[in-house]
């Protein structure tokens, strides 16, 4: 269904697909959920009441900014899900930043339903880096970048006025 799923009593998926590539189609909906894979085949929509964008760490900046518009006339609501991927992009600066976001937080060891020898297996397998970052919510800096975060950030003052 290339990557487009529509959960409503009243429509289909097939019957939504053409709404992509004929943008003027309207359809009236009580609800419908439509998950899309790529940039170029989300622009458009409107009206949206909620966004939810799941694994946002990987997701590209340009395209976070491209979907954020979808919400300007509803006023609907954006919710960003994932775990950490490295120092960077916009859910890492979102998580550390000062903006009004509701930041939740919970690390699979706080997780009743998943055992401590499951992430013993893990932490074994994938190593403390990858296992901090998926298990345990923690940005981690890439094992191969040159400089690190801090180095870099401490390197900008905002008291100096650029010329």
């Amino acid at each position: 269904m290339d990557g487009l799923l529509s959960l409503s009593p009243t429509l289909s998926c097939r019957s939504v697909l053409p709404a992509l590539s004929a943008p003027p189609t309207v359809y009236t909906l009580e609800s419908c959920f439509l998950a899309v894979p790529k940039e170029s085949t989300i622009r458009g929509f409107s009206g949206v009441s909620l966004l939810a964008i799941d694994e946002a760490a990987w997701v590209p900046e340009a395209l976070y900014l491209s979907v954020r518009p979808m919400l300007a006339v509803s006023g609907g609501r954006l919710v960003v899900l994932s775990t950490p991927h490295g120092t960077r992009g916009f859910f890492y600066e979102a998580w550390r930043g000062s903006e009004a976001w509701e930041r939740v937080e919970v690390p699979a060891t706080s997780c009743p339903r998943i055992s401590p020898a499951f992430l013993a297996e893990e932490r074994r397998t994938m190593g403390e880096w990858f296992f901090q970052q998926e298990y345990c919510c923690t940005f981690s800096e890439s094992e191969a970048q040159l400089f690190n975060r801090s180095d870099i950030d401490a390197a900008f003052r905002e008291e100096i006025e650029p010329w």
